[in-house]
């Protein structure tokens, strides 16, 4: 058995087998994080972060703000006991402003459930 140069291989290999295949680096696809609020008929807001930036507190409440003006014109004058936000624990969830916002707007929300395999948060 041969060893061949570090730069083809760190395996070892019989002098007649075949080079091992290199593996190609691709750029993946770009990532982007879209928040999704939504009720029982559907969904009623998608927001896609944009480039090069992170939700914090100040960027979350102006979406509180934004789902409270799409569920005002949804409810149209009905009925409603207020709404019920179900949110993880991120930073910007918990941040004071965002208390403060979720507050003002009259939303309640839950703590987020601890881990289970079997069910979602939304179910």
């Amino acid at each position: 058995m041969a060893q061949r140069k570090k730069k083809q291989s760190m395996e070892w290999q019989h002098i007649g087998s075949p080079r091992p295949k290199k593996i190609r680096v691709q750029k993946s696809a770009e990532k982007f994080l879209a928040s999704i609020f939504w009720d029982q008929g559907g969904i009623l807001l998608i927001d896609y972060l944009p480039k090069s930036q992170t939700i914090n507190a100040e960027y979350y409440s102006s979406l509180l703000v934004q789902f409270k003006d799409i569920w005002n014109e949804k409810l149209l004058g009905k009925v409603t006991k207020g709404v019920l936000l179900s949110h993880d624990n991120a930073p910007a969830h918990r941040a004071l402003a965002t208390q403060n916002k979720l507050a003002y707007l009259g939303f309640q929300y839950l703590d987020h459930p601890p881990y289970s395999a079997d069910l979602a948060p939304s179910d």
